[in-house]
């Protein structure tokens, strides 16, 4: 029986249809669900978070690339990667990519969000946004300057500390980056751990902040195991949502708007198979074209890090623990005891953001310092001791597309992110690569002897051979964004308004990632929950009637 002729069972009518319960659905459920007025539907593809490696934070090392936990995305050949593609994984469950990420807190740069108030989106400069942040924010560091305390967004300091680490923390300082407290201020220059969401040892994902506590209102309705079919549409008006759940095909009806909160391929690939996007796309696959919208999978942007390995001696990494039962079993009682050690990892401790060139004015690389290696997520540890220091461009240049592969909405999407394909990213990439081998040659990690094994001695220090080696052992760093950018009504590729509403459609808002129109400066998520809280606010302000600019 074809999708069309598959039988189709009511599903009721809602105030607001939520597709998509990650890290922005879980926040935008929540809000809009605070008034009891308001009925609230939750779809979302993967299950409850009911697996223990959801909430032991050194899960990611299981949760990556399990089917359980993961929508096992894989990237094309990328040509900038010399013909490699990449695993592109992308949370399947309640709280999203907030539950296998790597739960560091990370604002981004103030000029990030005064850019895209330049771009003419009133409202998202950093004074506009740094507010949110702070009402959102549960800080260890308490109400101050930058933070807050009230919020449910926690945020904690690491629980682990490791001696290789730190001297490559004093590497950085003698090679001229500034030590910090804070990457959070604005201006994120500096060396320092990174703070982490977290609540005392335990993973603090966006379900438990938001979605879970919500959930106890009898105004909102979470359904999960859902596969979201597409958007309906009375004209230009969406109207409601057809969806696939345990083998019966559904329809759900929104009074008042469908918020897609998907993520930057999830809203992407529901738009497009809903008949918005590119027009000659959507015709090539036979679906019908309600809405023209080019920039509907344009203009993805991530982060792509340089995953350099050195060899250390003389100190203690993350490697030959996990190599020994009796290393095991002391973390597994220090975890059990204290909600301290190992277990509370984040896959990366310590970040050192700096430019990888005199011409860059602020911070256009950021490091990720871990004190273990391994060839990919997924893998086990390395049987040798060493330590991981990746550098990505915060800002890279190249824009890639995601499209689908067929009409079919079982079918995963075309992710091309089109990494290095621009000068300039491969020059960021070389320095970024010199950059890293000038920190490990500094006199405070000596001592260690670290010995390049990635991308190794062989690899030259001249242009082309760096660019080589970047192609050789880049890989992303799961940040994919900007594949419903906020834009004007002028832009031609704009998605959405500056209040998230899709251009040219009514009912529909994108509130996700996706409607980044560039990439914030250092790692995505907690921007992506103050855009759910903007856009939950733009909802209920403009059902108010209170419209904005």
């Amino acid at each position: 029986m074809s999708v069309a002729q598959t039988p189709v069972s009511q599903d009721g009518e809602f105030d607001d249809i939520v597709v998509g319960a990650g890290s922005a659905g879980c926040v935008v459920a929540n809000r809009l669900s605070a008034d009891p007025k308001n009925r609230v539907l939750v779809l979302e593809a993967g299950g409850q978070d009911n697996w223990v490696w959801f909430h032991i934070p050194v899960g990611y090392l299981f949760a990556i690339g399990n089917p359980r936990s993961d929508w096992l995305y894989e990237t094309e050949p990328q040509a900038g990667l010399n013909g490699r593609a990449l695993k592109y994984p992308r949370g399947k469950v309640i709280g999203g990519s907030s539950a296998i990420n790597a739960m560091i807190s990370m604002r981004g740069q103030a000029a990030d969000y005064d850019h895209w108030r330049q771009l003419g989106l009133t409202g998202w400069g950093w004074d506009d946004v740094r507010p949110v942040f702070r009402r959102l924010d549960g800080h260890f560091l308490g109400d101050t300057e930058h933070h807050g305390a009230g919020g449910e967004w926690r945020v904690e300091q690491p629980r682990v500390r490791w001696a290789v680490l730190e001297a490559v923390a004093r590497a950085a300082v003698e090679m001229g980056v500034p030590a910090t407290e804070d990457f959070n201020t604005g201006d994120n220059t500096g060396v320092g751990l990174f703070h982490v969401n977290q609540k005392r040892g335990l993973r603090w994902s966006a379900a438990r902040a938001f979605l879970k506590p919500a959930l106890k209102r009898p105004n909102l309705r979470l359904e999960t195991g859902v596969l979201v079919e597409r958007v309906l549409f009375e004209g230009r008006r969406a109207v409601g949502v057809r969806y696939r759940q345990g083998g019966r095909t559904m329809e759900a009806r929104a009074r008042g708007e469908v918020i897609l909160s998907a993520g930057s391929v999830g809203s992407t690939r529901i738009l497009q198979l809903s008949g918005v996007g590119p027009a000659s796309h959507l015709a090539a696959h036979g679906v019908a074209v309600v809405h023209d919208a080019p920039g509907v999978g344009a203009n993805l942007q991530d982060h792509l890090q340089q995953r350099a390995i050195y060899r250390v001696r003389g100190v203690k990494t993350l490697n030959e623990t996990y190599h020994s039962p009796i290393g095991l079993a002391l973390m597994g009682a220090q975890y059990a005891l204290f909600q301290r050690g190992p277990l509370t990892m984040a896959p990366s401790q310590l970040g050192l953001f700096t430019t990888s060139s005199p011409e860059h004015e602020r911070a256009n690389i950021q490091f990720h310092v871990q004190p273990l290696s391994l060839d990919r997520f997924g893998e086990p540890l390395h049987r040798f001791p060493a330590v991981t220091v990746a550098a990505c461009n915060l800002r890279p240049t190249s824009r890639g597309e995601i499209r689908l592969r067929s009409a079919d909405p079982a079918d995963p999407p075309v992710i091309d992110p089109n990494y290095l394909a621009t000068d300039e990213d491969r020059r960021v990439a070389a320095d970024a690569i010199r950059v890293t081998r000038r920190l490990m040659g500094q006199p405070a990690l000596r001592g260690f002897a670290p010995q390049e094994f990635l991308p190794g001695p062989q690899v030259g220090d001249d242009q082309a051979s760096l660019a080589r080696a970047a192609g050789d052992i880049g890989t992303t760093i799961f940040h994919p964004v900007g594949t419903a950018k906020m834009g004007l009504p002028s832009d031609p590729m704009a998605v959405v308004d500056a209040r998230l509403r899709v251009i040219g459609l009514e009912g529909l808002r994108v509130i996700d990632a996706s409607v980044m129109p560039t990439i914030t400066s250092g790692n995505t998520n907690t921007p992506t929950i103050m855009i759910a809280e903007q856009g939950a606010g733009f909802v209920l302000a403009d059902r108010r009637g209170l419209r904005g600019p």
